[in-house]
């Protein structure tokens, strides 16, 4: 594991409050000369659901039980049984519950944009300017990437079409 003493610290802070203050491939261009080949392959083929790196197993594991209650919490509110067993987490039941109950679907993203962050801040922990702390600043700047393809007119103006849709099909229209 290298030390990117230089690099970490130059690059700007991220907040899951705000907007990403630099793409992904600038971030890239700005680790090309301080990382390995190796690593700089593993940081360009990361994406939420395709963790790279050492933190790829803990970010795995934590999305599975994420989803999991989610699914678990969502199955409940429909009055179905959940078919998986699995070992809750107060955290993850917390952030479901306040994610299912937020006013809209954009709310809800951002209850579970700042759990995610969280979440990369315990598997960070003490490290400050080794691997674990560059890919756990990657996976928060992909988050912060798709959070910015959010559109509120654009995702209210979808979920009006196909509320009008479901609509019509109860009608028998």
């Amino acid at each position: 594991m290298g030390s990117y003493y230089y690099l970490m610290s130059s690059l700007p802070d991220l907040s899951a409050d705000a907007e990403a203050p630099i793409g992904y491939e600038e971030f890239l261009n700005m680790c090309e000369s301080n990382v390995s080949d190796g690593t700089l392959d593993q940081l360009r083929q990361l994406t939420p659901s395709q963790p790279a790196g050492c933190i790829a197993s803990e970010w795995t594991a934590f999305c599975g039980v994420l989803d999991k209650e989610l699914n678990s919490q969502r199955s409940a509110r429909l009055g179905k049984p959940y078919p998986q067993g699995y070992e809750k987490e107060p955290e993850a039941s917390a952030a479901a519950a306040a994610a299912l109950a937020a006013r809209n679907p954009l709310e809800a993203e951002k209850i579970i944009l700042k759990f995610q962050f969280e979440q990369l801040d315990r598997i960070l922990g003490l490290h400050m300017f080794d691997e674990e702390a560059l890919f756990c600043y990657a996976m928060k700047l992909r988050l912060l990437e798709r959070a910015g393809r959010f559109e509120h007119d654009k995702g209210k103006k979808e979920f009006t079409k196909l509320f009008e849709q479901v609509q019509k099909s109860i009608r028998g229209v």
